[in-house]
């Protein structure tokens, strides 16, 4: 999933115009320019039938967007949105958008990124 899922956001035009190739699981390598894209994965489940398991996992994923400015951070949250919410396809039975939060990384020092964090409900065969 986590190979599929950083394909979705490097093979849109929108994100990559942004972001270029700067998509990462777990971090963003330190020294690097922004704006970037950091993914997480919450948690995740199979999604049991009567029978036996379907081979359907269910999970979350965090997306966090950071720029220098917000408005950096907006757009490229508008971004992968676009890209990600109500995808359906290859493997994903579904991705949906769950929630937004926006802020700064360190609490608000004027060196530190904004950030806009999305997370994604993710329905996938595996």
């Amino acid at each position: 999933m986590e190979q599929d899922f950083r394909a979705l956001l490097l093979n849109d035009s929108g994100v990559s115009t942004l972001a270029g190739t700067r998509v990462n699981w777990g971090a963003h390598p330190q020294g690097q320019p922004l704006p970037a894209v950091v993914l997480h994965v919450i948690g995740g489940n199979d999604e049991p039938t009567l029978e036996a398991p379907d081979g359907l996992t269910q999970g979350r994923v965090q997306v966090d967007c950071y720029a220098d400015t917000i408005g950096g951070a907006v757009g490229l949250g508008r971004a992968v949105r676009a890209a990600l919410s109500g995808h359906r396809g290859g493997d994903f039975q579904g991705i949906f958008h769950a929630a937004t939060r926006t802020g700064r990384e360190g609490g608000g020092d004027a060196d530190r990124p904004f950030y806009v964090q999305l997370d994604f409900m993710t329905h996938y065969q595996e």
